[in-house]
């Protein structure tokens, strides 16, 4: 099996992409009632990184984006997406999003919608990649590996996964993944509610 390339981005879809995280990010922290100060203190960060994200200029990691969706009460679905949900129960391949955030991707399998309680995405892992740390929420998470290696932390238990493992636990419990092997790991992975 040989490596995956990684998806691209066209240069003008990834800073339209980032301009629209920031315009949102933006709007619900005034929504919210929030000074930058305000929201940075609650997703323990600097408010230089709130403006920066609000006007384009810089990216969040996946786990600054969750902290900054729960610290304004929602999710990173409602912060990422572009246009509303498709109505058709089909999305097909080829046409389903993909938010990238350095050596991982999330391709969406259902798109995020106001009120939704389901999340499905293809969690796209390079080579020696891992989550931003671990990270806990209400809910809970079920995963099956399509492709490659992973490591699986849930708190201080770490468990190897590979092509046919499924797995599922409690959102609350701290969890984060790795992958330990040389080729990219692809994982579905289903939550509800939806969290990103």
């Amino acid at each position: 099996m040989g490596k995956t390339a990684r998806p691209t981005l066209e240069a003008a879809d990834s800073k339209s992409a980032t301009l629209t995280l920031g315009v949102k990010l933006r709007h619900a922290r005034l929504v919210a009632g929030y000074t930058l100060a305000q929201l940075a203190n609650k997703a323990g960060c600097s408010e230089s990184l709130i403006s920066k994200i609000e006007r384009g200029l810089a990216t969040p990691s996946f786990t600054m984006l969750h902290r900054l969706a729960v610290a304004l009460d929602t999710n990173i679905g409602t912060l990422t997406s572009e246009e509303d949900p498709s109505q058709s129960p089909i999305l097909r391949h080829g046409d389903r999003p993909v938010i990238r955030v350095g050596g991982v991707a999330l391709e969406r399998v259902v798109l995020p919608k106001r009120g939704g309680l389901l999340q499905a995405n293809i969690h796209i892992v390079w080579p020696g990649e891992a989550s931003d740390g671990q990270i806990e929420h209400q809910g809970e998470e079920v995963g099956y590996v399509l492709e490659g290696q992973l490591e699986l932390m849930l708190g201080d238990d770490v468990y190897r996964i590979g092509p046919g493992d499924a797995f599922t636990f409690s959102s609350q419990v701290p969890h984060g993944y790795r992958n330990v092997g040389d080729v990219v790991a692809k994982v579905l992975w289903v939550n509800s509610p939806a969290t990103f």
